[in-house]
């Protein structure tokens, strides 16, 4: 197990540059398993969760092929049927919850998928109904194999498409039921569709290689089924996780930072999240620059009450950025109720930010109310494990403005979202050692 060792209370300078959005990467890459032609994918991020998951389907026998940085070439034309049985590809299913979206593309080509239960962050309940019922609606028969906890699952005949109304807009579940839904016969309707730009641009990749989507960019989508998919050519966006953080980052520790080429027309309510807080920044072409402020002040409603800041299904804000914002607010002037509605366990890490000095309420597993020092006094260095990886960045965040040196342990958590996250910080001025 690795940790980083930060010596905290450095201001950070100059130019960062966002790496490929995770998320959008485990959906595009699951997407290569719909045709037996060549997909090129660009901007592929170099962490855990994606690498793993071409290794996985290198395993499965899709032939992959690195072509430059980030850029990787996929071409599925003979999948081994015979591993997809294996212990070894449950057990790599089981640690990888970007897994579960093998099952819709798996299904519409071939008529069958496997899988075990996803792993992922521990972060509380994190259901497959919408996903499987939103499959299974297509005519996709489920089995549980309780012994091996894997599920087989097969369209005997041609999935079929229909309408539906999803049980909530699952940005995961949307993905696996649109890829399942490109080959079906006839046409499938997805109402309350997840509409993230994640979901945008696998819906712009898959009609590149012949799909007939409608509908993208909102939470109404028509699918018309074809009878096949060709090859194309995709890059990732920047991964607004990173540059949220980066935005919090450069707050935290008083720092000027210019965050390069962010794709400012895919983030959202983001930047305005964080100016809520009182952060200072502007639009620079597609750069976003954070000026050295001394002070930050939250802002509050129109009446004068508390403000609350909570996440929701785009265009609100991504339950992602949840974590940073809160380390941020510690340092802010003022007071701020951080709702996390999405999941149950993800605050739990507010402890450590507590032992470090934070005046954090932690009202329910969903809600903290944080009072901001106005770096009125620092955080203090602290010895902490990284539960997830969002909360392990808001930790690394809060070590680097912190007083002393912090000790982050379990950084595999980090390292499964954030790019050699250590080398970037350290160029622009962070003092971050790997053990």
């Amino acid at each position: 197990m690795a940790s980083f060792v930060i010596e905290g209370g450095h201001r950070l300078q100059g130019d960062i540059r966002p790496q490929g959005a995770k998320n959008e990467a485990l959906q595009i890459l699951c997407a290569t398993l719909l045709t037996d032609e060549e997909v090129i994918v660009h901007n592929v991020p170099d962490i855990l969760d994606v690498n793993n998951l071409i290794q996985l389907l290198r395993d499965m026998g899709v032939r992959v092929s690195k072509q430059g940085i980030g850029t990787y070439s996929f071409r599925a034309t003979d999948i081994d049927f015979a591993y997809l049985e294996s212990e070894a590809f449950l057990k790599k299913c089981s640690s990888l919850r970007g897994s579960v979206m093998l099952v819709g593309p798996m299904l519409a080509r071939f008529g069958r998928a496997v899988i075990s239960k996803p792993g992922g962050d521990k972060i509380g309940r994190r259901r497959l109904d919408t996903h499987f019922l939103g499959i299974q609606s297509l005519g996709a028969r489920f089995a549980y194999d309780a012994a091996r906890e894997a599920y087989d699952i097969t369209a005997p005949q041609r999935l079929t498409g229909t309408y539906m109304l999803l049980d909530e807009a699952s940005v995961t579940g949307t993905a696996n039921i649109i890829m399942a839904a490109v080959l079906a016969r006839g046409r499938t309707t997805i109402y309350n569709a997840a509409c993230e730009p994640y979901v945008q641009q696998l819906c712009h990749l898959l009609n590149r290689m012949g799909a007939k989507i409608q509908g993208i960019a909102s939470n109404l989508l028509t699918i018309d089924g074809v009878d096949g998919l060709h090859g194309a050519e995709h890059t990732i966006l920047p991964d607004m996780i990173e540059v949220g953080s980066f935005i919090g980052m450069a707050a935290m520790t008083r720092s000027e930072l210019t965050i390069k080429n962010v794709s400012h027309q895919h983030l959202g309510i983001i930047p305005h999240s964080f100016r809520r807080l009182g952060i200072r920044m502007e639009q620079r072409g597609d750069d976003i620059h954070v000026p050295a402020q001394d002070s930050y002040e939250i802002e509050s409603f129109m009446d004068g009450s508390i403000m609350t800041i909570a996440d929701a299904p785009w265009p609100g804000l991504t339950p992602d950025l949840l974590s940073v914002m809160l380390v941020v607010a510690t340092q802010a002037k003022g007071s701020v109720l951080i709702h996390q509605k999405m999941f149950e366990s993800r605050l739990f890490f507010v402890d450590k930010l507590i032992d470090m000095g934070a005046q954090i309420i932690l009202c329910d597993p969903h809600r903290a109310v944080v009072i901001g020092h106005d770096h009125g006094f620092k955080l203090r260095g602290g010895n902490m494990t990284s539960p997830d990886i969002r909360a392990g960045i808001a930790l690394l965040i809060a070590a680097l403005s912190a007083d002393g040196i912090s000790r982050i342990h379990n950084i595999e958590q980090i390292d499964r979202g954030y790019q050699d996250i250590e080398g970037r910080l350290n160029a622009i001025g962070a003092r971050i050692t790997r053990i």
